[in-house]
C-alpha cells in the first residue's frame, strides 16, 4: 500500500517526489526511460529554454544547472517575426538553453532511493476502492496493480489522471505542437518567435541547439495541423531562412488556459500538478516555472498530512491562478495583428542587432 502514486516524471512529477519521497511511501510511473537502460524511444516535445521564471523558483528551490545540461548558444534575444505585417524586432530577453531530456534526468536522479520509480511503464487507469485507489500499470508487457491512499497527476496536456477523475470539467485548450530538428546551416545568436494568423492564434519558434536548430509550432488540433507546420517552412523560407539535414519529426499536445476556471487542482485525494492542472503560461506556453511551483506548493500541504491536503494546495495555487489571469491581459497585445503591429511599430524596448557591427 503506497500514499501516494505520481503519474509522470516529467519536472512537476519528479521535484514533487523529490520534496515528500523522504516522508511518505511513494511510488512514481512514466513511459519513458530515465535510467539509459537504452529502451527510451520517447523524447518530450519541447523548446528546452528556461525563461526567468523557471531560473527563479529553481534558484528559491535551492538548485544549480549542472553545465553538462547546458547547449550552446545561450540565449539573451528573441527575434519576434509578425508575417501578419510583415515586421521584424529584436528584443532582450534572458533564457537558459538546455537539453530537455538531460534536464529530465537531473531532476530524475534527485529522487530518493527510497521512492519505487517504475519508468518504461504505461498508466492503464484506476479504481477507486475503500482504501483509496487501485492504480493500474503495464510493465514490461505484465499489467500491474498497486493501492494508494492519494493519486497525483502529473502527466500533462491531455492528462489521463484527469480525463478519468474529472470528466466534467472543462481542459484548457488544447493545441498539437509540432518540432523537427535539423542540422544548423548558420549562426543564430537568438530564440525566434513567429506570429502568423493564417497559420495558428497561438505562435511558432525556432531555437538553435549546438550543432541543429528547432522549428516548431503550435496548431489547433485537427487533421490540418501537418498541412500548417508545412506551409509555416515554405514562409520562413522564402524569407531566407535555410535548413540543413532534418534529424528527427516530435509532437505533442500543449495546453493553453483561456481562463482561471480551466486550471483545476483536483478534489479528494486526487490532484493535479504541472501541465496537467492547466497550470501553463497561456501567452508564451512556458511550463517549467508552473510545474515546479505547483509541485512546490503540494508537497507544502501534504506536510501537513493527508487529511485535507488538497484545500490547502487549493489555496496556495491562487498565486498561479491570478499569474494566468494576467498572462491573459497580455495576450492580445501579443497575439492579436492590429495591437501587436502598434506595439512592434513603436519600437519601444526592441535592440539592434547587426552582425557586421
Amino acid at each position: 500500500m503506497y500514499d501516494i502514486v505520481i503519474i509522470g516524471a516529467g519536472p512537476s512529477g519528479s521535484m514533487l517526489a523529490k520534496l515528500i519521497g523522504e516522508r511518505y511511501k511513494v511510488l512514481i510511473i512514466d513511459k519513458r526511460d530515465f535510467l539509459d537502460t537504452g529502451n527510451n524511444k520517447i523524447n518530450k516535445c519541447c523548446g528546452g529554454l528556461l525563461a526567468p521564471d523557471a531560473q527563479n523558483i529553481i534558484a528559491k528551490l535551492g538548485l544549480g544547472i549542472p553545465k553538462e545540461i547546458l547547449v550552446d548558444p545561450q540565449l539573451f534575444a528573441v527575434r519576434t517575426i509578425d508575417m501578419n505585417n510583415n515586421i521584424e524586432r529584436l528584443y532582450q530577453r534572458f533564457y537558459f538553453n538546455m537539453n530537455r531530456e538531460k534536464f529530465d534526468k537531473w531532476l530524475v536522479s534527485m529522487i530518493p532511493k527510497d521512492v519505487n520509480k517504475q519508468f518504461n511503464s504505461v498508466f492503464k487507469g484506476f479504481k477507486k476502492n475503500t482504501e483509496g485507489y487501485i492504480v493500474k500499470y503495464v510493465k514490461d508487457g505484465k499489467t500491474v496493480e498497486v493501492k494508494s491512499k492519494v493519486l497525483i497527476g502529473a502527466d500533462g496536456a491531455n492528462s489521463k489522471v484527469r480525463r478519468m477523475s474529472f470528466p466534467k470539467k472543462v481542459s484548457p485548450k488544447t493545441y498539437i505542437s509540432i518540432q523537427e530538428w535539423y542540422e544548423a546551416t548558420d549562426y543564430m545568436p537568438y530564440f525566434t518567435a513567429i506570429f502568423d494568423e493564417d497559420l495558428s492564434d497561438f505562435y511558432s519558434w525556432i531555437i538553435p541547439k549546438n550543432n541543429s536548430i528547432l522549428l516548431g509550432g503550435a496548431f489547433n488540433v485537427g487533421n490540418q495541423s501537418i498541412e500548417k507546420f508545412e506551409k509555416l517552412k515554405k514562409k520562413l523560407s522564402d524569407r531566407g531562412f535555410s535548413f540543413g539535414n532534418k534529424i528527427k519529426t516530435e509532437g505533442a499536445y500543449i495546453y493553453r488556459p483561456v481562463n482561471t476556471r480551466q486550471l483545476f487542482t483536483g478534489e479528494g485525494n486526487i490532484a493535479l500538478i504541472g501541465e496537467a492542472s492547466g497550470a501553463i503560461s497561456p501567452s508564451s506556453a512556458e511550463g517549467f516555472s508552473y510545474g515546479l511551483k505547483s509541485a512546490l506548493y503540494l508537497s507544502q500541504s501534504l506536510n501537513q498530512g493527508i487529511h485535507g491536503f488538497n484545500t490547502r494546495y487549493s489555496h496556495k495555487m491562487k498565486s498561479l491562478k491570478l499569474n494566468v489571469f494576467l498572462k491573459n491581459l497580455k495576450s492580445p497585445a501579443m497575439y492579436n495583428p492590429f495591437l501587436r503591429k502598434l506595439a512592434m511599430k513603436s519600437g519601444l524596448q526592441s535592440i539592434h542587432y547587426d552582425k557586421n557591427d
